[in-house]
């Protein structure tokens, strides 16, 4: 972003509801026009989103947009405060892994992350173009500075440094953000399967005509396929995360 795009985007996202910079009122409202963007974003990705598609899908001029929206870079800024679930809807998650036996009432830290960290992959699977909205310098909404919150008030009194809490939610992300792409990259594959099945499915011919080539490989595949353990990788990779955490959480108590 520019610094003209930075502070356009500050004011939309944080200021008074936008009024339209010249002519006649038009009817729009940010709220609307962010959802145009988002339903062209979730139908054909980021890449088929623009101004003038938007404005189309408004059945308004691409100018009325403009007296609203000073350009694409602002309207993104706008579709992932629109897009991105309420950070309040947590809530509901942690009370129910609670009510599940998964979570202790109120829920600890492990069970707060465990749940932000769900809720925020179902983000990116409901609208995958987020993964490529959502990196690199920019202004950040409301919405999207209040799941960073619910993040690291989840951490409170666990006796981390601010970098280290900063790193810890940063590292969790990461990981859910990898799994997510990973997701996106092998979207409609084979039977609609999740990516860890398309992979055996993929390498099984190849180790069947050369496994003894990759001895430890074809074991490790041989089992997933016996025992059904695929598609686990986003909750395994999360739970090794928090055990991790959970050491240095301890070792900072003592």
């Amino acid at each position: 972003m520019t610094s003209e795009q930075w502070s356009a985007a500050v004011r939309l996202l944080w200021g008074p509801p936008a009024k339209p910079a010249r002519g006649p009122k038009r009817g729009l409202t940010l709220e609307g026009i962010a959802l145009a963007g988002v339903g062209i974003a979730d139908a054909e990705g980021l890449g088929g989103v623009s101004m003038q598609r938007v404005a189309a899908e408004l059945a308004v001029t691409k100018m009325a947009l403009y007296r609203y929206v000073p350009g694409k870079a602002e309207l993104v800024a706008l579709m992932v405060e629109a897009a991105l679930p309420d950070p309040a809807g947590l809530d509901a998650g942690l009370a129910a892994a609670a009510a599940a036996g998964a979570a202790s009432a109120g829920g600890g830290w492990r069970e707060q992350l465990g749940v932000w960290a769900r809720g925020l992959y179902e983000g990116f699977r409901a609208h995958p173009w987020l993964l490529e909205a959502t990196v690199g310098a920019r202004v950040m909404g409301p919405r999207e500075l209040g799941w960073m919150e619910r993040a690291l008030a989840a951490l409170d009194g666990c006796g981390l440094s601010g970098t280290e809490a900063m790193d810890s939610v940063v590292l969790v992300a990461g990981h859910v953000r990898g799994i997510a792409e990973q997701e996106r990259a092998m979207a409609g594959g084979a039977g609609g399967e999740g990516p860890d099945a398309q992979l055996v499915v993929m390498l099984g011919e190849v180790l069947r005509a050369r496994g003894d080539e990759y001895p430890a490989l074809a074991a490790v595949l041989g089992s997933v396929a016996e025992q059904g353990g695929q598609d686990q990788a986003l909750l395994y990779g999360l739970e090794r995360i928090l055990d991790g955490l959970g050491l240095l959480v301890e070792r900072r108590g003592r």
